[in-house]
């Protein structure tokens, strides 16, 4: 059983139009999720561990004020577009399109005011909660008007996010959610004694802006195999790797399937990640600092977390050799990917 509550969380600044945004607490015998209708941001997940014990294993904040500041989308859906588009331009019909420049000189993530900063529209279901929104024609430089609807649902141990969109001109889209994971708690250390493991034959290089430079790399003798699961820390001394910032190319098809998982041995904490999605984005959090409190005065270092993003390729829209992330008037969107949580 899965019971849903809903309650206020705040009020959005007058600038930002002052309206209500509102949590959504789902909760089952073995995970409890709260999730806000701005930005469809989950704000909590908790698990339990070996001992039964429930942790929150996401990084956040606990006031409204503190997602409305600049910070690196935490638990947030991003789009239209997740990860880097090169300089913010494509074209499209022999049109050119030219996106806001807010990662060096590329877009990330749906550009000056993404899907993350805005309200939704809530709608309760018995087993989660549903948002939608329509982002008009034009909205940080995107062609057409996209109705988008995103959908948690709780069952058990598994929280599954259905991504659907339909357009009224052929857009680039591709959706996300932002969670930043320790395993061990939020707050803790690092995600050093975490073990990884990633389903995934090939990987995208990057330049030093991050963006694919075309070539599918396979991952066979590098440090970007983890078909066998490794343990983080020792991996990326091993291969000397600042972190992963990097899409690994999944098996593709519309069918579900396993494509990641993580284990804390520490805490018999365990992750999987199924989905539908072409790809999946493994960050280990290599921009945190330290300098964001987040909840209950937590601070969040550099690899403090990781985040396991499933979308398309970064830069698809610019690479033909990539999986399509064009939808057309009259063909629908819709993905999905499900966090199983468990112990070992």
């Amino acid at each position: 059983m899965t019971t849903v509550r809903r309650e206020a969380f705040g009020r959005m600044p007058p600038e930002e139009g002052g309206g209500e945004v509102e949590k959504f607490v789902l909760q089952s015998d073995s995970v409890r999720v709260e999730i806000l209708s701005f930005g469809c941001i989950i704000t909590t997940l908790e698990t339990k561990d070996r001992e039964g014990q429930f942790s929150d294993v996401v990084l956040g904040f606990d006031t409204l004020e503190g997602y409305t500041r600049k910070h690196p989308f935490f638990g947030a859906v991003v789009g239209r577009v997740a990860n880097r588009i090169a300089n913010g331009r494509f074209t499209l019909d022999g049109k050119e399109y030219q996106l806001f420049l807010n990662n060096g000189p590329n877009s990330l993530h749906g550009g000056a005011k993404g899907f993350d900063k805005v309200l939704w529209s809530p709608q309760v279901l018995p087993n989660g909660v549903r948002f939608f929104r329509l982002s008009p024609d034009g909205e940080e430089g995107y062609p057409g008007d996209l109705k988008i609807w995103v959908t948690y649902t709780l069952s058990g141990r598994e929280l599954a996010i259905n991504y659907q969109a339909q357009t009224s001109k052929t857009t680039p889209i591709s959706l996300t959610n932002h969670a930043y994971f320790n395993l061990a708690g939020q707050g803790s250390r690092d995600v050093y004694d975490h073990e990884i493991s990633i389903e995934a034959d090939s990987y995208l290089p990057v330049d030093d802006t991050k963006i694919p430079s075309g070539e599918v790399a396979a991952v066979q003798g590098t440090g970007f195999d983890l078909r066998q699961p490794v343990e983080l820390g020792k991996h990326l001394q091993k291969f000397q790797l600042d972190g992963f910032d990097h899409n690994f190319c999944l098996h593709q098809g519309q069918d579900r399937r396993l494509v990641a998982r993580v284990f804390h041995p520490p805490t018999g904490r365990t992750m999987e990640v199924h989905t539908t999605q072409p790809g999946i984005q493994f960050y280990t959090g290599n921009n945190l600092d330290g300098s964001l409190k987040g909840k209950g005065a937590a601070t969040y270092p550099k690899h403090s977390a990781f985040c396991l993003e499933t979308q398309n390729w970064p830069d698809a829209v610019n690479k033909s050799h990539f999986p399509n992330v064009l939808l057309q008037p009259g063909e629908e969107y819709n993905h999905t990917t499900w966090l199983v949580f468990n112990t070992a």
